[in-house]
């Protein structure tokens, strides 16, 4: 396995066109397919599947992605710190959506500012399974929803407790209110499906569904997508809200009969790296000041 094979794999990834891949990557097209078949035939799967007409990632390329990413950053972290000569910091961070995205660039400046070979990097991946990469000490840290599952290998923050709020467009009849109850909720509801978000959250949306015509159902396949549809005035969602994660072009209600939900983030339990206790310090105090 070489870095060429795997820069041929997620550039062809991204781009789900061998095409324009070997364009990206200034190759011919036969030797970026090349590339691949060899990388297939090292590891023994099908990352691929490709038609005449179309190229989609398999199971195993989508395991394997997060991996040929971190091999292709390590390598180019090595040639930087030994042309240089410097002592960079890597700082390796998680989160689900945009959402938790939002909270980071206020802190990741901050942090920055304290620590100038600080080199961080965030990865943005939509499914719980996002903290099986701090197990696999693919990542430092990740912000999320707590697992209902004991993570025993995995330390948690509480950063805080978020009350389940509507969300919806000022705009909308729910929009008036200062205050709701389930049973005051109406229109179309747009909920997740199960995959990106915990057990426990899911739970929570399933019985707002449930209760629900299916005329006024509406599943996404990320939290992202579900606030996407919120700004088209298709309907409300409800989410935990966070104050510093808030999209200030929406409205956030409590719904008072629903349980709070816990956030905060997940690290490995040997986190006595500074930078990285720096981070969950400046975390804690940004989200305080928010509440």
């Amino acid at each position: 396995m070489n870095t060429i094979q795997l820069e041929c794999f997620v550039t062809v990834a991204e781009y789900l066109n061998f095409s324009k891949a070997s364009t990206v990557l200034k190759m011919s097209q036969p030797a970026v397919s090349h590339q691949i078949q060899s990388l297939e035939k090292e590891l023994d799967v099908k990352l691929f599947n490709r038609t005449s007409k179309n190229v989609t990632i398999t199971p195993e390329g989508v395991l394997f992605l997060a991996d040929a990413q971190l091999i292709l950053k390590t390598a180019m972290s090595a040639r930087e710190r030994l042309g240089n000569q410097e002592h960079f910091l890597p700082l390796e961070l998680g989160c689900h959506n945009q959402i938790e995205l939002r909270m980071l660039p206020p802190v990741l400046k901050v942090l920055s500012e304290e620590f100038p070979l600080l080199r961080p990097n965030i990865r943005l991946v939509p499914f719980p399974s996002l903290v099986n990469l701090i197990e696999n000490n693919q990542i430092h840290a990740a912000l999320g929803l707590k697992e209902t599952q004991k993570r025993s290998s995995l330390f948690y923050r509480e950063l805080c407790l978020a009350p389940c709020s509507c969300v919806c467009v000022p705009g909308h009849p729910l929009s008036r209110y200062e205050t709701l109850t389930t049973r005051e909720l109406e229109g179309n509801f747009i909920a997740c499906t199960p995959r990106p978000v915990p057990d426990s959250f899911f739970a929570v949306q399933n019985e707002l569904l449930i209760n629900l015509p299916p005329k006024n159902r509406f599943l996404t396949d990320n939290v992202d997508s579900a606030f996407a549809l919120v700004k088209a005035e298709i309907g409300y969602t409800v989410y935990p809200d966070i104050p510093a994660a808030r999209d200030h072009e929406l409205c956030y209600i409590p719904v008072t009969d629903l349980p709070k939900v816990s956030f905060g983030i997940y690290c490995r339990y040997e986190h006595d790296i500074p930078v990285l206790k720096r981070f969950l310090e400046l975390m804690d105090r940004s989200l305080s000041l928010q509440l």
